[in-house]
């Protein structure tokens, strides 16, 4: 075991960043409105499943297709990167669709809204750079927050509000940016070699 609490600081934030869980607050939120309850429980405990199960194929995946990490992981890095505006110029770029009736909790919130393209792409991405220990810490970390976020979501709106929940996409925002530049400047310089 590896663990390295910069490793998994830095491992937190991006999954953190990536999943958004604060900036899903009022979707999720329109979510119910629209469909019915989310269970925080399925959505924490199937996005989980998932994300791990990614974390440790996803290689195999890629080999599947004669691809090598540091090639996803630039490519990655420009996912993120278009992520990173999203969030902080408000414009958007990734469109989602909503799931049949009756499944929010499935289709759209575990997936693609948690466990989504980014996430996987930062999972892989994060995967050519940190011991897996600490990738799987981090998270195990951001789902617990997931789990509280969705349990609670109508307190969280309360106490942030809309302006607290902008400024935090904002934030994150601007951290996924300077992640993408690392992520990309780290794994070229790995390719030219």
């Amino acid at each position: 075991m590896s663990f390295d609490i910069k490793e998994f600081i830095s491992a937190f934030i991006v999954i953190f960043a990536m999943i958004d869980v604060t900036g899903l607050t009022p979707v999720v939120i329109d979510l119910q409105q629209k469909s019915g309850p989310v269970n925080a429980a399925k959505a924490a405990i199937y996005s989980l499943a998932i994300l791990v199960l990614f974390l440790f194929a996803g290689n195999l995946i890629l080999e599947l297709f004669s691809v090598d990490i540091h090639s996803f992981a630039v490519a990655g890095g420009f996912i993120i990167f278009l992520l990173g505006i999203e969030m902080t110029l408000g414009i958007e770029i990734f469109r989602y669709s909503d799931g049949p009736k009756g499944s929010t909790t499935l289709v759209p919130v575990v997936f693609p809204l948690i466990a989504g393209a980014g996430t996987f792409t930062a999972l892989l991405s994060l995967r050519a750079e940190y011991h897996v220990t600490n990738i799987l810490l981090g998270l195990i970390a951001n789902i617990i927050i997931v789990y509280l976020v969705l349990k609670n979501v109508h307190f969280l709106e309360r106490v942030l509000g809309q302006g607290g929940i902008y400024v935090l996409r904002k934030f994150f925002g601007i951290i996924l940016l300077a992640i993408a530049v690392k992520l990309f400047v780290g794994n070229i310089a790995l390719l030219i070699n």
